[in-house]
């Protein structure tokens, strides 16, 4: 079992991890192929050796897919500014992946709102 001390700090810095990189992204990264883009999670494996990070994508899945493989390119850029600038030894892997999160409560905020205009009715 995990000391809770542990697990406050991959917590701790997971948030750290997210607000850095989403700063670099809307900031510092050029790359053409990445649209709006907004970190909204940042998972550390328990090792600490490696990161999932989820982000939104502003716009369709041809949009989404061409940001993830921007972000993608810029991994190594990205861990370098990243361990420099929280100060760590090693900066865990960086996996990105597309959270539609948002896309899908939409999706279920629209579908409630038609079965109750159909039971009003």
């Amino acid at each position: 079992m995990e000391r809770r001390g542990q697990k406050y700090h991959r917590e701790r810095l997971g948030e750290a991890l997210r607000e850095e990189i989403e700063t670099l992204v809307e900031g510092e990264l050029s790359d053409p192929r990445i649209g709006l883009v907004h970190v909204t999670a940042v998972e550390l494996a328990p090792d600490g050796r490696s990161a999932r990070v989820a982000v939104a994508v502003d716009g369709d899945d041809r949009e989404a897919e061409r940001s993830i493989k921007g972000l993608t390119a810029a991994v190594g850029y990205l861990r370098r500014e990243v361990a420099e600038r929280l100060q760590l030894r090693r900066a865990p892997e960086l996996f990105f992946w597309l959270d539609r999160a948002e896309e899908t409560q939409a999706r279920v905020e629209e579908l409630l709102k038609r079965s109750s205009r159909k039971k009003k009715h």
